[in-house]
């Protein structure tokens, strides 16, 4: 049955010429289908906020007693392989720890 409020968009193949539908890529939060709720209205406030308010936001969050729950997150995720250690590096790495 055919959707008026669908958020799909239809796109044409090469081979058979048959309609298949695809998720449009312009919104942020479709293309990380896997986040909540939460997780997407937070990320949509990051790419509203201003590189000021991100950098204050940064420096808040990286307090000492708030690196430490980072890595523990860190270290549960690499126990349960969600991670990988290069991936795990790059994130201290870019945090600067």
């Amino acid at each position: 049955m055919w959707n008026p409020f669908s958020k799909k968009t239809t796109a044409k193949t090469a081979s058979d010429d048959v309609a298949v539908n695809t998720p449009a890529k312009d919104d942020a939060v479709a293309s990380a289908p896997k986040m909540g709720m939460l997780q997407a209205i937070a990320m949509k406030k990051m790419a509203k906020m201003s590189p000021k308010e991100r950098e204050k936001m940064m420096q808040e969050a990286m307090r000492p007693e708030n690196k430490d729950k980072i890595l523990g997150v860190m270290k549960a995720m690499k126990a349960t392989g969600q991670v990988t250690d290069e991936q795990i590096e790059q994130a201290k790495k870019m945090f600067g720890m």
